[in-house]
């Protein structure tokens, strides 16, 4: 096909729809240029439910085949299953998802061994740059001899090993809904849950692609409706959410209130830190609340800020030696899972911190939730930089802030704080406020966005 990559190979993954912008003959192609951007002998590859999922993969596999690697197909798996497959195989690798994105679109998350991101700056521009060549002037040869194609089970193994990192064997019986949104964590929940003290109630555990209930994305309020009238109708201790692929995971109350993902990484920050005899560093990017450095602070810790995207805190994990991350997106990064982020994962800290005591989990969460935050809003803006000098210029000259270019534009005052960060695939702004109460916040939220939006 004459497929236009820019459009498809974005900076962290492959994304598109499915046949409009790309198909298997191209999987083929990007498989091949896998294999010799990365000079793998031997990678894993696995997919989701999505309807092209399996075909996509199957042909990556072959193009990734006649350039003599041996492929293991793990199949049906979670992203952060295929993660645990690269670091525990040592292994490149591919997974075919397109997280919570509709069900036409698919994509193509990559790693080298150890769960390694690869992005633009580490391999997928030169992955692409093969694809368009090859497109042009046909498909590279096959080698002499070609690798092989085996299939592994790696389900059971994930889950062992995630079970091994959290102790769960002395908590009180809870009671938890699960909402899969239709997406993998209906197939990894009831392996890595087994013979647990739960009373799993099950949301849409049908693996269906095309999501017939609601979009996978958790982040979106409107997604988890569902979850908080299903935890309040079965007096649940807790429920989580999982997006498509299962890499994040979202938790709300007893109530059916959100637990803010800054809460969480808090949370879990504490005890992963109780777990390093209180030492450690612990990422978190600028928009995380200002309670995840106190209470690393607190708890002995190193807080390190970064920016935000996955390839950056991955970065800065591998930099530091950090023992986990988080980000306010439901990403949680830990270092015993090859610097990788697994929503699974940070779902059993979960479980673990409620079960190991007796209160409710709203009564848990507020001694990590301190201040008032806006949540992320979305200005769409004819001229980024334009909007964010005339920020800058609006707040520069006052001696009560300080200012600094990290990511976008982070504005701080003794009592709040905003980032404003231009997105990188659309004409937006994001803005991102916090203070230390509701009218504060308000405040300061509505004279950002006055500025964004004239």
């Amino acid at each position: 096909m004459a497929a236009d990559l820019s459009q498809i190979v974005k900076a962290y993954d492959v994304r598109g729809v499915v046949p409009d912008q790309w198909d298997e003959p191209l999987a083929e192609l990007f498989g091949a240029a896998f294999v010799q951007v990365t000079e793998a002998d031997a990678i894993v590859i696995g997919h989701d439910m999505r309807p092209s999922s399996p075909g996509l993969s199957r042909a990556f596999a072959r193009g990734a085949a006649a350039q003599g690697a041996d492929v293991t197909e793990i199949g049906l798996c979670s992203t952060d299953q295929l993660y645990y497959a690269s670091g525990a195989f040592g292994l490149p690798g591919a997974m075919f998802t397109a997280s919570h994105n509709p069900a036409q679109y698919n994509g193509i998350k990559m790693c080298r061994a150890g769960a390694a991101p690869v992005g633009q700056d580490t391999g997928l521009a030169q992955i692409r740059e093969l694809a368009e060549q090859w497109l042009e002037s046909g498909a590279p040869e096959p080698v002499a001899k070609p690798g092989t194609i085996t299939s592994r089970d790696t389900l059971t193994d994930y889950a062992a090993h995630l079970r091994a990192l959290v102790d769960l064997t002395s908590i009180r019986p809870l009671k938890v809904v699960v909402d899969a949104g239709n997406g993998m964590g209906g197939h990894t929940v009831p392996t890595v849950f087994a013979g647990l003290p739960l009373t799993l109630v099950p949301m849409y555990f049908e693996l269906d692609g095309t999501f017939p209930n609601h979009e996978a994305n958790p982040l979106d309020p409107a997604n988890i409706v569902d979850l908080q009238q299903r935890v309040r109708e079965e007096s649940a201790d807790l429920g989580i959410a999982f997006d498509g692929d299962a890499d994040r995971c979202f938790v709300v109350d007893e109530h059916g209130d959100p637990v803010s993902p800054s809460a969480i990484t808090a949370l879990v920050a504490a005890r992963e830190l109780a777990r390093n005899g209180g030492k450690g560093v612990i990422i978190h990017n600028l928009i995380t609340s200002w309670s995840v450095p106190e209470v690393v602070r607190e708890h002995g810790g190193t807080p390190a800020r970064t920016r935000v995207g996955h390839s950056f805190i991955k970065a800065e994990m591998a930099k530091s030696g950090a023992i986990f991350g988080g980000e306010h997106s439901a990403h949680y990064y830990f270092k015993d899972f090859w610097n990788a982020d697994t929503g699974m994962l940070a779902a059993l800290h979960v479980l673990a911190a409620l079960g190991g005591q007796t209160g409710p989990l709203s009564t848990l969460t507020a001694e990590y939730d301190r201040y008032v935050g806006s949540g992320e809003i979305n200005s769409t803006v004819a001229d980024q930089a334009d909007r964010l000098a005339a920020i800058k210029s609006a707040y520069g000259a006052r001696e009560d802030v300080t200012l600094d270019e990290l990511d976008g534009l982070t504005v701080t005052s003794t009592d709040w704080w905003f980032n404003v960060r231009p997105s990188n695939t659309e004409p937006l702004l994001r803005l991102n406020a916090e203070a230390r109460d509701e009218a504060t916040m308000a405040k300061i939220r509505d004279e950002a966005l006055a500025i964004i939006r004239t």
